[in-house]
């Protein structure tokens, strides 16, 4: 055996893929067992189907011309929604472009939509909620989750913060830097990563040598745990011991949940050009909603009428939602340039003149 297949060998045993619930709904690790419960269980599926009811509405908005490019996440629901029901009230989030099932599970209002009409009330969490807006530039929350869980830290809170990022932003700077603040200063932050094989067009084996994101936490001296995204209930239960830990005085930890996207990166993207579509319909023989229906019917939690009830509950709720987006004025053009400095400096100024001239048609 070579170097090489040691070392990829001895990653992904280090790092193996931890399950709960398999792709057929079996239970495959029953350490949780009491504790997953149908209430539970029921919650679960409840936030799982309406926030894929919620991406789908979002993604056919666009396609009518009623919303702005939006970033899908369908495929990628259990990853999300398990980690945001194990937050604390308190805790801090900071997601990317692409985790609105986090977000609104963590109890931002379905008033996001709105940020993709050029609102900034779409960005705006409820009163006492710590959600930051969606970060765009890739990476660049992790340092200001490290930040945040440092000063969380130093006032003696015990509050923690999670961060959310691709597989793409892993070859960022921030990346590592946000890696090693925490590190170094044991701030009390999760890194959630989501590992959905590709960074735009680039599919992760082009991206990195390493076999897996996990073990990067090696390089900062914290755990790191390989999950299996697609399953809510190791999602939900190996980021509630993160976040115990975190605010144990433990410091951060780096967790890869392993997920599929099955739609474009972003509604303004063609995935057929460089991924192959078949593969993608294919995987979704491990969807995560389809997976936790076979679990509930396995263990007699499984009801049609229920079901049936919450689908149209969760319509409901989403149409009244995209209406409230639909009355709101226009965005105010003032907003790209107002909200930055108490006063802005003159190149800024000047470009917003110049600008407000060129939408009146002066010269």
């Amino acid at each position: 055996m070579t170097i090489t297949e040691t070392r990829q060998f001895d990653a992904e045993l280090q790092f193996p893929m931890l399950q709960i619930v398999d792709y057929k709904g079996n239970l495959v690790d029953d350490t949780y067992k009491s504790e997953m419960t149908e209430e539970m269980v029921q919650r679960f599926y409840r936030q799982l189907k309406t926030m894929r009811l919620f991406d789908r509405k979002a993604v056919n908005l666009q396609r009518q011309g009623r919303l702005g490019t939006y970033p899908p996440f369908e495929g990628q629901e259990a990853a999300q929604v398990g980690s945001a029901l194990a937050l604390g009230d308190k805790d801090w989030m900071f997601p990317t472009y692409r985790d609105h099932a986090a977000i609104i599970t963590f109890g931002q209002s379905y008033n996001i939509l709105s940020n993709w009409n050029g609102r900034i009330e779409g960005n705006v969490p409820p009163k006492g909620k710590k959600i930051l807006p969606p970060s765009v530039p890739i990476a660049t929350q992790l340092p200001l989750a490290a930040g945040a869980a440092m000063a969380a830290k130093f006032q003696g809170h015990t509050t923690a913060s999670i961060a959310y990022f691709g597989d793409g932003a892993t070859s960022e700077g921030d990346f590592h830097e946000g890696m090693n603040f925490a590190s170094v200063f044991k701030a009390p932050v999760v890194f959630f990563n989501q590992n959905n094989g590709y960074a735009i067009s680039v599919p992760i084996e082009k991206q990195m040598n390493s076999k897996t994101i996990a073990q990067k936490s090696v390089a900062y001296d914290m755990p790191g745990v390989r999950i299996d995204g697609n399953d809510v209930f190791i999602v939900y239960f190996e980021t509630k011991k993160a976040l115990e830990r975190a605010r144990s005085g433990e410091g951060p930890t780096l967790i890869e949940a392993v997920t599929w996207r099955y739609g474009a990166h972003t509604t303004a993207d063609d995935p057929k050009k460089y991924r192959n579509q078949q593969e993608s319909e294919d995987r979704r023989e491990y969807d995560p909603v389809t997976r936790l229906e076979l679990f509930m019917k396995k263990n007699d939690y499984w009801d049609d009428a229920w079901a049936q009830k919450i689908e149209e509950e969760a319509t409901e709720e989403i149409e009244a939602a995209v209406k409230v987006m639909e009355t709101m004025a226009a965005p105010d053009v003032n907003d790209l340039y107002d909200h930055i400095f108490e006063q802005a400096p003159w190149p800024i100024a000047e470009h917003k003149q110049k600008y407000l001239k060129h939408l009146r048609g002066e010269n």
